[in-house]
């Protein structure tokens, strides 16, 4: 696909993120994102069949990027208390943000009981996402910055915590110090006592 092609589908999706953020998964449709982009349906179709080729796009995209980030930080040698403190910081930028959050869309597309047995499960994203920060908090471990404790379980901790606020944040205002208090004892369980992040 030409460049063109590679900004169509970009401006589909960026425009589609919007979209789900603001109505939840089940209630955007094909013509809505028509409408916000301004493409003809034609030109739409072209690009994705559905909504769901379009949300398992913007997932897998966000995932993705992450691990990108972990994996090339790591290997930089980019200190993982650092690569810590700037994700963390990043994720309690968004658990106040219930505007942006696509916690909502998350729920609604993967609740459908037909996404439970697809490699698209929830459960596959999850196995994905603590492959990654176990790699991170491995890593921290092995360089001293970390303490040694279970990264499975501090994984847990992070991304319930995470998920759980940023769901909240669609149904009401979050006092900004909850999340505030979150990192700060996900940074003192995992940050050794010599790491001053």
């Amino acid at each position: 696909m030409g460049t063109k092609g590679e900004k169509t589908k970009h401006l589909i999706c960026s425009e589609s993120y919007k979209l789900f953020a603001e109505k939840g998964y089940k209630d955007v449709t094909m013509k809505d994102i028509c409408d916000h982009t301004g493409l003809s349906r034609g030109g739409l179709y072209r690009h994705y069949g559905s909504t769901e080729q379009i949300f398992l796009e913007i997932v897998d995209f966000l995932l993705k990027n992450q691990k990108n980030e972990f994996e090339s930080k790591i290997e930089k040698g980019v200190p993982a208390a650092e690569i810590l403190h700037d994700v963390l910081t990043r994720y309690e930028r968004e658990m106040v943000d219930g505007d942006s959050s696509l916690s909502l869309s998350i729920y609604e597309f993967f609740s459908n009981p037909n996404m439970s047995k697809s490699e698209n499960s929830i459960t596959q994203q999850y196995i994905s996402s603590k492959n990654m920060w176990i790699e991170l908090i491995e890593y921290g471990i092995e360089t001293k910055e970390f303490n040694a404790i279970d990264p499975e379980a501090v994984f847990d901790l992070i991304v319930f915590s995470y998920q759980g606020v940023r769901m909240y944040s669609k149904l009401m205002d979050i006092d900004r110090n909850i999340p505030k208090r979150m990192i700060g004892q996900i940074k003192l369980l995992l940050l050794s006592d010599n790491e001053g992040v």
